[in-house]
């Protein structure tokens, strides 16, 4: 044992001095040194490799978390601007269409447009007017001194022919021509001087009966194309075109009345155009041409307005006649100078009452016309009388919008409200409107 470990001892010296070049080397310690690196170095390398394989799977796990969460979000961002562009292009594809529409709008109104600046053009004109000619009939009146010819449309297919009163007044005897020629008697069914319309019948083939439709006449506006149909110095269908050249004018009449509502219109219309119908551009009639202002024709044509003719048609076919509110004044519009002698207060506006009827419903509701007279920008005024300023609390500047609303909205028998001043006061009265009677 003693020497044993003395050699073990001993073996790094005899290394270190050379001695194993005498001898056999010892084989014990490199043995021993080999099995160190054997066992020893397998073991680190096992454990360095675990642990970066736990590394880089740690690693791949936070990597493929955050790749997952971060794939969501940006799925989600997408998502929301997917469905926010698709937002802008239905918005974007009804701002097209609406953009379309008005460029198609704006196409047909400008392939419209004539010479003369109206939306209208010759084919729409020759369409209409081979629409209505067979409605349009040329009428001829015997009188006690000789004859008269004018116009009228056909209003439905019972044989009632619509025309003006002055162009069968007086007559003996009354016949109406259609376009193909045939000539067929009538008869009156009613007739209304006051605004100067009348209905005729006739007994002709159902064919020959083609009824035109009554347009709206409030619907109209000033520049709109019209058209005149009817027999102008016995010139049978004659067509002229032109517009609305202004609404609501007053045209004297042969009763003494004035016509109101009237339509102005620089179509042509001459003698023999009595009772055709002025027409719109969609064939309908909107007024029956009535007058011109002078003995020929000057561009300045008057209709009765096609809302008037409806609204007394009704009674005209089953009575004979329409009755016609009355209510029994003369008055003159207010002028600043009636309100200086007058003393009214500053901006009145209404008609002064001039003359009261007696026995007239505006007599018996109390109302007083003139007191006195007065020289008034030169000439010599009545004055005195009350002023009406309201009807029904609507302002009526004027008797003409007195007598206009009237028209429109009164019947015989109704009541309407007025406001007046009297004096320097203002007060309320009621007056039941009667039944003109000449």
């Amino acid at each position: 044992m003693t020497e044993d470990n003395r050699v073990e001892n001993a073996q790094p010296d005899s290394i270190d001095s050379g001695e194993a070049k005498t001898g056999n080397p010892p084989e014990s310690p490199p043995v021993l040194e080999e099995k160190v690196v054997e066992e020893h170095a397998p073991r680190r390398e096992h454990s360095l490799v675990t642990t970066t394989l736990l590394i880089l799977l740690v690693f791949s796990a936070g990597f493929s978390a955050y790749t997952y969460v971060d794939s969501g979000r940006r799925i989600n961002d997408l998502t929301t601007q997917v469905s926010s562009l698709s937002s802008s292009v239905q918005t974007l594809s009804a701002s097209l269409s609406e953009s379309n529409d008005k460029l198609n709008t704006l196409s047909q109104t400008l392939s419209g447009l004539t010479s003369g600046g109206t939306t209208t053009s010759t084919g729409d004109v020759t369409a209409i007017y081979e629409q209505v000619k067979e409605s349009v009939v040329l009428i001829k009146s015997t009188l006690p001194l000789g004859t008269a010819t004018g116009s009228g449309f056909v209003y439905d297919a019972e044989g009632r022919i619509v025309t003006n009163d002055h162009v069968i007044e007086g007559a003996n005897s009354i016949t109406v021509t259609f376009i193909n020629g045939t000539i067929v008697p009538t008869t009156v069914v009613g007739a209304d001087p006051y605004s100067d319309i009348a209905v005729i019948k006739v007994e002709a083939p159902a064919a020959l009966l083609k009824p035109l439709k009554l347009g709206d006449s409030s619907a109209l506006k000033v520049g709109e194309v019209v058209l005149a149909i009817g027999n102008p110095y016995g010139l049978a269908d004659t067509l002229t075109t032109g517009i609305v050249s202004a609404l609501g004018r007053e045209m004297d009449s042969s009763s003494g009345y004035p016509i109101v509502d009237v339509i102005q219109t620089d179509a042509a219309i001459n003698p023999g155009n009595s009772g055709g119908p002025l027409l719109n551009m969609n064939g309908e009639v909107v007024g029956i041409n009535t007058a011109i202002a002078s003995s020929t024709s000057t561009g300045i044509g008057f209709a009765v307005p096609s809302n008037t003719i409806a609204r007394e048609l009704p009674s005209l076919m089953s009575t004979g006649k329409y009755d016609q509110v009355y209510i029994g004044i003369q008055g003159t519009d207010v002028t600043p100078s009636i309100i200086s002698a007058m003393k009214l207060p500053a901006g009145t506006y209404g008609t002064l009452l001039t003359s009261v009827t007696r026995g007239s419903p505006t007599e018996q509701a109390g109302l007083k016309g003139e007191t006195k007279y007065s020289v008034i920008d030169g000439s010599y005024v009545p004055i005195g009388g009350d002023v009406i300023t309201k009807a029904d609390g609507q302002v009526m500047k004027s008797l003409y919008d007195l007598i206009l609303y009237m028209q429109r909205n009164k019947r015989p028998g109704n009541t309407i409200a007025l406001t007046i001043i009297r004096g320097d006061a203002e007060t309320a009265v009621n007056v039941t409107l009667g039944t003109r009677t000449g």
